[in-house]
C-alpha cells in the first residue's frame, strides 16, 4: 500500500464537493439553536434520521429548557427510548437544561468553552451548535468527517480532533462549515464505511484511498 501523499491537490477536492454537493446542509431538523443542542447531543450513535423523529413530537410538547425541566430523567428517558443510550443522555440533557435555566437565562451559549462545559457537549457538538446555530466558522469532525478526510488524504491522524487541526490548517476558514456538510454527505451517499462506491466517485482520480483500494483490502 502506497503512503499518502504529502501534498493533496485541497483546491481541487474541494472544488469538486462543492459541485457534488451543491445544497448540503445539516440534516437534523431544528428551529432555533436550543432545538439543534438537544438534537445533536441525541445523534451521538444514532442516525439523523432517527433523532428527527424523535425531536418532532419533543420539541412540540417541550419547546424550551424550562418546560424539559417539567420531566423526570426517567420521563424524559421514555421520549428518546429510540435513541441509543437514551438513558444518559436523558440525563445529560436535564443536567444541561438545568445550567442553560440558572446560569444563561434559557439561551444557549455562543461560546466553544461554555458550550463544551455543558454535560453531553464535546468538541463536536459544540463546533455543530456554532457552526449551525451561529454561523461561527467550524469544522465538526464526525465519523463521516473523519472517515472521508483520510481517505481523500486531507487528513492522516487517527483522531478526530487531530483530523480537525490537519483539516483547518488546509482548508480556509470561510469554507469550514459547507466543507463540514460535504464531507459528510459524502460520506453517507458515497464513501461509506463498507463498500464504497469508488468507482461512481467524481474524486477517484484524487482519492488515495480509492486508487489504492485493491492494496488495502489485501493487507486485511
Amino acid at each position: 500500500m502506497k503512503p499518502k501523499p504529502k501534498r493533496v491537490q485541497t483546491g481541487k477536492i474541494l472544488e469538486l464537493l462543492e459541485q457534488m454537493y451543491p445544497d448540503a446542509h445539516c440534516e437534523l431538523h431544528f428551529k432555533n439553536p436550543f432545538e439543534l443542542l438537544i438534537a445533536t447531543i441525541l445523534s451521538a450513535q444514532s442516525t439523523d434520521k432517527q433523532v428527527n423523529k424523535i425531536t418532532k413530537p419533543l420539541f412540540a410538547k417541550f419547546p424550551t429548557p424550562q418546560d424539559f425541566l417539567t420531566l423526570t430523567e426517567e420521563e424524559l428517558a421514555e421520549h428518546i427510548r429510540g435513541i441509543g443510550l437514551f438513558r444518559n443522555k436523558s440525563k445529560n440533557i436535564l443536567q444541561t437544561c438545568r445550567i442553560l435555566v440558572e446560569e444563561y437565562e434559557g439561551e444557549v451559549p455562543q461560546q466553544r468553552e461554555k458550550l463544551e462545559a455543558l454535560p453531553g457537549v464535546g468538541r463536536k457538538t459544540a463546533n455543530v451548535v456554532l457552526s449551525n446555530a451561529f454561523g461561527v466558522p467550524a469544522l465538526a469532525v464526525d465519523t463521516h468527517v473523519h472517515r472521508v478526510a483520510n481517505r481523500l488524504a486531507l487528513a492522516d491522524s487517527k483522531t478526530p480532533l487531530e483530523t480537525e487541526r490537519q483539516l483547518t490548517r488546509k482548508i480556509p476558514r470561510n469554507l469550514w462549515s459547507d466543507t463540514h456538510h460535504r464531507l459528510i454527505w459524502h460520506g453517507r451517499r458515497c464513501c461509506t464505511a463498507r463498500n464504497p462506491k469508488c468507482d461512481l466517485c467524481d474524486l477517484l482520480p484524487y482519492c488515495w484511498y480509492g486508487k489504492n483500494r485493491g492494496d488495502i483490502s489485501e493487507k486485511k
